[in-house]
């Protein structure tokens, strides 16, 4: 009797911390859309969507980084309870858990405050970069690689069981990501980015969740 219930309460540990995965970018883009909307002076043609991480209210932003972070930690335990067969099963999991770690890192520690935002900055760059700057780019950097890492795997996966829908959007998603950054549409370029890595997540926990 025991074995018998075992499966079904996998099923839906497996299942909820998919769902986690999957709100985490609605919940991620959702948080920042408000902000952009409503901080005096944000202009996501100049300022990247971490600079919302500073000021008085930058706190909404660091709290949607983290959020957002163990979301994709979820979904990446969701992925090693699911996919327990086939290429890429052990390795997907691991990098997108480095996604997950990577945006709690880049949210516990912020940019520096420049290009006149928030609100009472002085126009143009600083003056001399901080090291939790420093540490956040590095920490979002390694984050997006690795998701860029984990769509390829995936895209390597779905090839191999023939599914070349899928294979050629997840390969088309790592392609994006990978792209060398505009220093002339950086912010954009950056905001695009997360919208391929979050559409990406969400989409990968809802169709595990569909198959499981």
């Amino acid at each position: 009797m025991v074995a018998v219930r075992t499966a079904p309460v996998a099923r839906r540990s497996s299942g909820r911390l998919l769902i986690a995965g999957a709100l985490a970018g609605p919940v991620f883009f959702t948080s920042v859309l408000a902000q952009m909307l409503t901080r005096e002076g944000f202009d996501i043609t100049r300022h990247p969507i971490s600079q919302l991480s500073t000021g008085s209210l930058g706190w909404l932003q660091v709290a949607t980084f983290v959020l957002a972070g163990l979301g994709c930690l979820a979904l990446a335990a969701g992925v090693r309870r699911t996919l327990t067969e086939g290429a890429g099963r052990r390795v997907l999991p691991v990098f997108v858990g480095i996604f997950g770690a990577g945006l709690v890192a880049a949210g516990l520690f912020t940019m520096d405050p420049e290009n006149g935002f928030p609100a009472g900055t002085p126009d143009g760059p600083v003056a001399r970069t901080s090291w939790h700057s420093i540490v956040h780019s590095a920490a979002a950097a390694v984050a997006f690689t690795a998701l860029a890492v984990a769509a390829i795997v995936l895209t390597v996966r779905y090839a191999r069981l023939r599914q070349m829908r899928p294979a050629v959007l997840s390969g088309a998603a790592a392609v994006v990501l990978l792209l060398p950054m505009s220093p002339e549409f950086m912010s954009i370029q950056i905001a695009v980015n997360g919208l391929v890595a979050f559409t990406w997540t969400t989409v990968v926990a809802l169709s595990l969740r569909s198959a499981a």
